[in-house]
């Protein structure tokens, strides 16, 4: 038998370290979330059911999501050991330009739905953390509004070429007039996918409501006094197009979008030009021959044509073909600093991310997507140096693989 003794308070004290109350809610809410998972999860809380689902949801099956997200998972790092880390360098070059680490804040449509900070607080996270954000086409925050809240930021912006070329002209000029020097040019979006949580909920363009989902709106009182004592929610870039949101969306989207269009462009942006929604290795090359100056890997999150190919999968076969001079960008599942190491490792120059922020902006608006991406920083820099790598140059092929 052991001897017992009663434990001295001062033993207790040093295992009882109680956290002080935070009186800020959000602040409160915010300290709990560790990972990308826990901003979801809590944004699934604080926002209306229909909002929610239109960020998180996919097309029809919503299997291409899932698959790309289990690439992820599937990857498996092979770390060396006995290096020294003591002082790890995340940062990269863009464009002749350093960023923090790899990481480009993606383009989304209807930001201020999700919460009234909208692109513009997403925008002054990005500059906080050296990192490009890039406005949509169909952002609820005009080019100019944008450019003027946060001058100082690496602002992109992304393109859908209009049905009436005109019209993408006029605003291309606003675009350049208004600082912007990196242009992404969506392609994937030929007709819309065919998302079946938005069906459900009614979250169509325009809006067709059922009882339930305005119930379940009625819950969420914060949400709605922001969104009727505010602005409304709008494409704000395409004020001048005329119409309603439904035939500004038909004006905006051109299912007989061409190579041919791509050259148009090339000809007519003086500056760094992207292609998104690239999922072949052909048409990667073609784009680059083109003129282009890189692609974004993306099959749009999952959100068009469903089954779509894994883009994690394609990515190293691309970065053979094209060579090293391209920039290629990768986005669709990535959910972690772990996984945005992944993607360099296979080719990537950066990743981009979508969802992940949306998630923090509906937990906590600017705050909770500035920690979305204090989140994706941490994971990804010890991450780093649990592989046995001192600088993002110093990641490759080496380190990381795919599943089989």
């Amino acid at each position: 038998m052991e001897d017992r003794q009663l434990p001295k308070w001062s033993e207790i004290r040093e295992l009882l370290q109680f956290r002080s109350f935070e009186m800020d809610p959000v602040q409160r809410r915010l300290a709990r979330a560790f990972t990308i998972a826990d901003l979801r999860a809590m944004a699934q809380k604080t926002t209306p059911k229909a909002v929610f689902n239109y960020t998180d949801g996919a097309a029809e099956e919503e299997i291409s999501i899932a698959r790309c997200r289990q690439a992820y998972r599937d990857i498996e790092f092979s770390p060396a050991v006995l290096r020294d880390v003591s002082d790890p360098d995340p940062s990269t070059k863009l464009f002749g330009r350093t960023i923090d680490f790899p990481l480009v804040l993606a383009p989304t449509g209807y930001t201020r739905m999700m919460h009234n900070d909208g692109e513009k607080a997403v925008a002054r996270v990005a500059a906080r953390n050296n990192i490009p954000y890039t406005l949509s086409t169909v952002g609820t925050t005009t080019v100019e509004d944008l450019a003027k809240a946060v001058p100082e930021g690496n602002n992109w912006f992304q393109l859908y070429i209009a049905k009436d070329r005109s019209k993408t002209e006029g605003l291309l000029e606003r675009v350049l007039t208004s600082g912007y020097d990196v242009l992404m040019v969506t392609v994937d979006t030929q007709v819309g996918g065919s998302r079946v949580r938005e069906l459900r909920d009614g979250l169509t363009i325009p809006p067709t409501l059922s009882p339930k989902t305005f119930a379940d709106m009625a819950l969420h009182p914060s949400w709605w006094f922001d969104k009727l004592t505010t602005p409304p929610i709008e494409f704000a870039s395409l004020r001048g197009f005329g119409g309603n949101s439904a035939e500004v969306a038909d004006q905006v989207f051109d299912p007989a979008l061409t190579f041919e269009d791509i050259a148009w462009l090339r000809n007519v942006w003086p500056h760094k030009l992207l292609v998104k929604g690239i999922q072949t290795v052909k048409d990667a090359e073609r784009v680059v021959e083109l003129g282009c100056d890189g692609v974004v890997l993306s099959n749009h999150g999952g959100r068009q044509l469903d089954r779509s190919p894994t883009i994690l999968k394609i990515l190293p076969k691309v970065r053979e073909a094209l060579g090293s001079e391209p920039t290629v960008l990768i986005d669709s599942g990535i959910m972690s600093g772990s996984d945005i190491l992944a993607a360099v490792g296979l080719g990537a120059d950066a990743a981009m991310v979508g969802r992940a922020y949306l998630y923090g902006l509906m937990a906590g608006g600017e705050r909770g997507a500035a920690h979305a991406v204090k989140i994706l920083r941490s994971q990804y820099v010890r991450s780093m140096q649990l592989l046995g790598v001192k600088s993002t140059a110093g990641i490759s092929g080496d380190h990381v693989a795919l599943a089989g």
